[in-house]
């Protein structure tokens, strides 16, 4: 049997003490709970801002790109693209959010406005395309990591509710009705004894 629920002065101490950390315990749930809402609010919005700019300079970039095509040649622009280079400066960092660790992508743009190519047998739509895909890069490397953070916050969102619920539906009323019947027991026993002393004394 817990010993705890013998109705002791000692047990009904550490009752309300527990009860106290519980309801501490809600609180900050609830306070995390919501700064992570408002927090996942702002990035599904950015992220819906930028998905926006990703569809219009894809389409930019495309007709670029289709234009260039028509100007140069498909074999020759397909030439030109072998010079671009692969993408590998990306580096993913983090930062804490209420406890909880979101990701943070950087990398290197200082050369990307400048192409791989010489201006010999290009055209201005080439460098146009050439533009509007590394601007298509940029949005596409900041929407990664906005979605990613906002997948973090949503599952520890759910994990922090699931807290809040435990101890506001389980753990508190617990330990109210305890507190409560401890306190109850501890007082009738008084009165006995206070009646009992009164009868002692009146023999006496």
């Amino acid at each position: 049997m817990d010993q705890t629920l013998f109705p002791t002065k000692g047990n009904l101490i550490l009752a309300k003490n527990t009860l106290a950390l519980s309801k501490q315990g809600y609180e900050l749930m609830d306070k995390k709970r919501n700064v992570l809402i408002r927090e996942i609010m702002d990035l599904n919005a950015r992220a819906k801002d930028i998905q926006e700019s990703i569809d219009r300079v894809f389409s930019q970039a495309y007709a670029a790109l289709q234009k260039a095509n028509i100007e140069m040649g498909i074999s020759n622009v397909e030439r030109f693209s072998f010079g671009v280079p692969r993408e590998n400066t990306i580096r993913v960092k983090s930062r804490s959010i209420m406890g909880v660790e979101i990701p943070l992508a950087e990398y290197d743009n200082s050369t990307r406005d400048i192409p791989n190519f010489g201006f010999g047998n290009t055209s201005s739509s080439l460098d146009e395309a050439y533009q509007k895909f590394n601007e298509v890069k940029d949005l596409i490397i900041t929407l990664a990591s906005i979605e990613n953070s906002a997948y973090r916050l949503a599952v520890n969102i759910n994990r922090t509710q699931k807290r809040a619920n435990a101890l506001k539906n389980v753990t508190i009323p617990k330990y109210e009705r305890l507190v409560k019947t401890i306190s109850e027991t501890l007082e009738e026993r008084e009165r006995d004894e206070f009646t009992r002393l009164k009868v002692i004394k009146r023999k006496r």
